[in-house]
């Protein structure tokens, strides 16, 4: 099947004269997402084993990787490290993977067919199955982030913008990077493999248990190009002041130095899309 089938192109056509974004349409829009996602929320709540991906998983590796202080030379206090390796982890794990197996099984259910059937315009099916997930990703880091609070006795941010800056956008990458990846991820078993390569180079080059100036000069300025790296930089940059060993920075100056990752996100944002555009699927393959 051809990536834009000919109903979803008359469906497209039609409704050409009111392409202006209006209350009304806005409103409908927000109301079928929501509708969608509801749906979507209920499947997730009955899946025991995606709910121990997406709950579980990544608070047990936060701690697991915690002990063994793999991030010993950093120069982040431990209740900055949990808290942005929590975050690094919900994006990969809870949005990413879970939305890989989410997108395939819809997929093949033939319920991504249907959906486009209806009133529903593509983006909006994406986004609706997508909520569920980035819901639980986000309740995971206010949760961790407050138990740091309370527990391990975090520092209040430099710049609380960045981080916010950096869930977002992290958001929006590996829910683009999940629906690209569906383009090789034949079946739903096929999600542990075909996730694997992103996951794995994310977790050890990002920067989140390794930092980037343990690694050769080399490999650790490509590895400030991979998706999670800005998200992890931002983070540690909002809550100390600081990306590395570099002495902090205040408030203001923050900004500046959030150039360059702030830019590498946001390529990263027109990249996911574009693959995405390019490559999901709404049909299986036969």
């Amino acid at each position: 099947m051809s990536r834009v089938d000919s109903e979803a192109r008359a469906r497209a056509g039609s409704g050409a004269p009111g392409r202006t974004p209006t209350p009304a349409r806005i409103f409908g829009s927000v109301r079928r997402v929501t509708s969608l996602s509801r749906a979507e929320l209920r499947l997730l709540l009955r899946n025991r084993t995606a709910l121990f991906v997406g709950a579980a998983l990544p608070l047990l590796t936060v701690v697991f990787l915690r002990g063994v202080d793999a991030h010993e030379d950093s120069g982040f206090d431990a209740a900055q490290l949990t808290v942005v390796s929590m975050i690094g982890l919900a994006l990969l794990y809870v949005v990413y993977y879970n939305l890989v197996s989410t997108y395939v099984a819809r997929r093949e259910e033939l319920v991504l067919k249907r959906l486009r059937a209806g009133e529903l315009s593509d983006p909006e099916i994406l986004l609706g199955v997508a909520v569920p997930a980035v819901a639980l990703a986000v309740a995971q880091i206010i949760l961790v982030t407050l138990g740091a609070f309370v527990l391990l006795d975090l520092s209040v941010p430099v710049n609380p913008l960045l981080i916010v800056v950096a869930v977002i956008g992290g958001i929006a990458v590996f829910v683009l990077l999940a629906a690209a990846s569906t383009a090789m991820t034949r079946n739903v078993e096929m999600a542990q493999m075909s996730t694997l390569p992103l996951f794995a180079v994310c977790v050890i080059f990002s920067g989140l248990f390794i930092p980037l100036d343990s690694l050769p000069d080399t490999l650790g300025d490509v590895a400030s190009y991979l998706p999670l790296t800005p998200v992890v930089e931002l983070c540690n940059l909002g809550w100390s002041g600081t990306i590395g060993p570099d002495a902090p920075v205040d408030f203001a100056a923050t900004f500046g130095e959030a150039a360059a990752p702030t830019v590498i996100l946001v390529a990263w944002i027109v990249i996911g899309a574009w693959l995405t555009r390019r490559g999901f699927r709404w049909e299986p393959r036969r």
